[in-house]
């Protein structure tokens, strides 16, 4: 048999690409990966029309757009809905082609496959499932979400996810064989980087009036409920009632307007008009990657509260920038940062606050968290996370779903409180 005749045909949803949030990040750095380290086969990306007249795409993959009355990652929101319609003329156009394999970036945009093909369905996490209350807005919408999961699951051949502990998660609630959910890993970007020169760090922080003198906590994410942020406003508020914070600032960072999943943006504006933070605590919106990376660098610390994450891509971000992490012990981050940040209870104020004041009253400390978090970062890379997804791809094709096998390979996890880092000052 020739080599052409070996090629696989893969299709690829591709209409998440344009979110903002974390799985638009895995489906667009995965995406531009995958066609180059996988050349043996034929990618064919399908994406919305709203999508495809906004990004350009690359050029190993061939782009098949389909017409949409609301574009996919829009109508997939949390208070959204996809049509009939634009789910039949996307099974339609896929029906269409000849294809081995068909890859789900994420279940968020999920539509039935009419083709005998491999189903491969991306499952980032399983908060959902875990806080219903705080993910969606109201019964209707969990109910959605819960059929369409439930659909997408039941068509998959294999579900892929981003780290250890959503995996596990995954195999738990939806009740799976471990051989069936697969498990690679995101990265940060090649532009969140340690920066030396503090002009452009010093620009951005004018932007917000701030000032280079002032100490910035920086969070990066949305604004839902179980990302814990108004925990994370209480201790701001503790630590900033003593003079040794005076100078402190909190900034904030994502989507306010055009955020997809349930936000609860307002209330969190009213909570800090409640504790009198407003000259202290900024939301600078949604940033390019080029601001955020100077932010990063500019922070004192990173602190995620979440109550769970399924891999939690800004700790990465932080520590590929330098910025020393905090976060919660819950989800994937313990995971994530193994060992290189200091980790906390999301449900004890005290901890916390104690937490981050020892943080920032030590610059030996920070320097520490630092330099590890440096080296841990680099253990993350999208190149050997689209090679890992080819991999699965190839091995799904080639067995029976009962006999596929992939290496998943539990990490060591350090708990990476205070304790664990040495008594630096």
């Amino acid at each position: 048999m020739n080599n052409a005749a070996k090629r696989m045909r893969i299709g690829v949803d591709a209409c998440c690409w344009s979110n903002q949030r974390g799985f638009g990040r895995f489906t667009r750095e995965l995406l531009r990966n995958l066609p180059t380290v996988d050349q043996g086969n034929d990618y064919s990306f399908f994406v919305d029309a709203h999508t495809a007249a906004m990004h350009e795409f690359p050029d190993g993959a061939k782009k098949v757009v389909v017409a949409t009355s609301i574009a996919p990652a829009k109508a997939a929101s949390a208070s959204g809905h996809r049509s009939v319609k634009d789910l039949w003329a996307l099974s339609r156009k896929v029906s269409q082609y000849d294809l081995d394999l068909f890859f789900f970036p994420a279940v968020y945009s999920y539509f039935p496959i009419l083709n005998p093909a491999k189903i491969v369905v991306t499952i980032h996490d399983v908060i959902p499932d875990h806080f219903p209350d705080l993910v969606f807005p109201d019964q209707r919408a969990r109910l959605f979400w819960r059929l369409k999961q439930k659909i997408a699951v039941a068509q998959a051949d294999a579900i892929l996810t981003v780290s250890q502990y959503s995996r596990q998660q995954i195999i738990k609630c939806l009740n799976l064989p471990e051989s069936r959910v697969l498990a690679i890993s995101e990265a940060p970007s090649a532009i969140f980087r340690s920066l030396s020169g503090a002009v452009d760090k010093d620009r951005i922080l004018f932007r917000w009036q701030l000032k280079p003198e002032h100490r910035l906590i920086l969070y990066v994410g949305g604004f839902s409920p179980h990302k814990n942020i108004k925990a994370l406003l209480e201790a701001f508020h503790c630590l900033t009632s003593t003079s040794d914070f005076g100078d402190l600032k909190l900034v904030l960072v994502g989507d306010c307007e055009n955020e997809v999943f349930y936000s609860e943006y307002s209330a969190l504006e009213a909570y800090i008009r409640q504790l009198r933070l407003e000259g202290r605590t900024v939301f600078t919106g949604f940033l390019k990657d080029e601001e955020l990376a100077l932010l990063y660098n500019a922070a004192s610390l990173v602190v995620l509260p979440s109550l769970e994450e399924g891999f939690g891509l800004p700790a990465v971000e932080a520590m590929a920038c330098g910025a020393p992490v905090v976060c919660s012990n819950r989800g994937a981050l313990p995971e994530i940062v193994n060992g290189a940040g200091i980790l906390f209870d999301p449900l004890r104020l005290e901890t916390i606050v104690n937490t981050l004041r020892a943080v920032l009253a030590s610059g030996g400390l920070r320097e520490e968290m630092r330099r590890r978090g440096l080296r841990r970062s680099a253990d993350f890379r999208w190149e050997a996370a689209a090679r890992k997804t080819a991999a699965i791809f190839t091995a799904l094709t080639e067995k029976s779903r009962r006999n596929i096998h992939i290496e998943n390979p539990q990490s060591r996890i350090y708990q990476s409180d205070l304790s664990s880092f040495p008594s630096v000052h």
